[in-house]
């Protein structure tokens, strides 16, 4: 507690110097946890918009489909099998049928994946339903994205071309019934969704689907010949993986910026022994230990990082509430990049996020004040008070 209070006392006797590495470890905490809670929020944010509109509770595949490779698409669909159909019944799953197409908007080519899907389905926030309503032509829905590279509309009308089962080319006319807003680019980026009714016509598979997606509330525990189950772990492993490597980067400048910080508090505290060798051999005099003054200097230094807290925390509390409120606005095109990013991003702060930070911040400034403070070790008391370093 003496070591404390003397440690105090002797920053707060520094002045300006004290406050410059204060200020700079204040600004470090608050920048890491900010920047560290949106890339939390982001993924908070991605998992759940993917949860809600791509995977439900999961997805089962047939053998042989990757997402990836357009080229598997061909031989990746079979019958549903009773079970599945009994499922699909009691709204349990929604089967998908995906083919590849192109479409003609205002004369240009654009190649798509045309899937089908169950207009009465609730396992995805997919608005399905517009696709039970009368048109002229087969209703369609596509993503804001889909509709701003083909310059769609709802309303519009564009031609539609795909292969069939045995390979002959066909065409019809498509409406679009409704743009939907959605931050996945894994159901809007190129895709056009219509009744999987319509598609297996199209495609004469009747009966087939690509995929089934599953509630989210429901978990299939069956085996079915021809279908591989994919959870969780392995539909958001990307996702997770992204993020991770994000943090890392993230990681790299904040480790620049706490080195930095670190080389100016290790500066300080070299100095502060150099200048206040009297001090230091009037303490031994007085009968304290070696290892008692390097206490002492220490804790001094790792103060910069108690103080960097409490200071810290008098603009960071009410800055990152209002960062929390308002969010974090993306760049323009951030949505191009094919990752579930929302236009505004909000920061997820935690209690093992704010501690795990003050806490590396605290331990790194004890080290490096540790670090000068062991010279004072091998001082002679006599020598010290006459000013002279060993």
């Amino acid at each position: 507690m003496t070591a404390i209070k003397l440690a105090l006392r002797n920053l707060i006797g520094a002045g300006l110097r004290t406050w410059l590495s204060v200020i700079v470890l204040a600004f470090i905490l608050i920048l890491i946890i900010w920047q560290y809670a949106i890339i939390d929020g982001w993924d908070k944010m991605a998992i759940r918009d993917m949860i809600a509109w791509e995977i439900g509770g999961g997805q089962i595949w047939t053998e042989g489909y990757d997402p990836y490779d357009p080229f598997t698409l061909e031989d990746s669909h079979r019958a549903l099998p009773q079970s599945f159909i009994d499922d699909i019944e009691k709204g349990n799953m929604a089967p998908i049928l995906i083919t590849q197409a192109s479409i003609y908007p205002e004369g240009r080519i654009m190649s798509i994946l045309l899937k089908g899907i169950d207009p009465s389905q609730q396992v995805s926030e997919l608005p399905t339903g517009k696709l039970l309503e009368e048109y002229d032509a087969i209703p369609a829905i596509i993503g804001r994205a889909m509709a701003r590279d083909s310059k769609l509309n709802i309303g519009d009308y564009t031609t539609v071309r795909w292969r069939d089962v045995d390979g002959t080319f066909d065409a019809t006319e498509l409406v679009i019934a409704d743009i939907f807003k959605s931050d996945v680019p894994a159901v809007d980026n190129g895709q056009m969704w219509i009744s999987i009714d319509n598609l297996r016509e199209m495609t004469q598979m009747p009966g087939e689907a690509t995929l089934i997606v599953t509630d989210q509330d429901y978990t299939w525990t069956g085996e079915e010949s021809g279908w591989v189950l994919k959870d969780y772990d392995f539909l958001l492993k990307d996702m997770r993986e992204m993020i991770r490597l994000k943090k890392v980067g993230g990681s790299v400048f904040y480790i620049i910026l706490m080195l930095l910080a670190m080389l100016a508090i290790f500066d300080t505290q070299v100095l502060s022994i150099f200048r206040r060798q009297k001090e230091i051999g009037t303490y031994m005099a007085m009968g304290m230990t070696r290892g008692q003054v390097v206490k002492l200097f220490t804790v001094e230094g790792a103060m910069h990082s108690i103080l960097a807290v409490i200071l810290g925390a008098i603009p960071g509390i009410p800055l990152l509430y209002y960062l929390a409120r308002v969010g974090y606005s993306m760049p323009a095109g951030s949505d191009s990049m094919g990752l579930p990013i929302a236009e505004t991003i909000y920061p997820a702060y935690s209690v093992g996020l704010i501690l795990s930070v003050m806490i590396l911040v605290i331990i790194t400034t004890t080290i490096v004040s540790f670090l000068p403070s062991r010279k004072i070790s091998r001082m002679k008391p006599t020598e010290a008070i006459k000013g002279k370093l060993q």
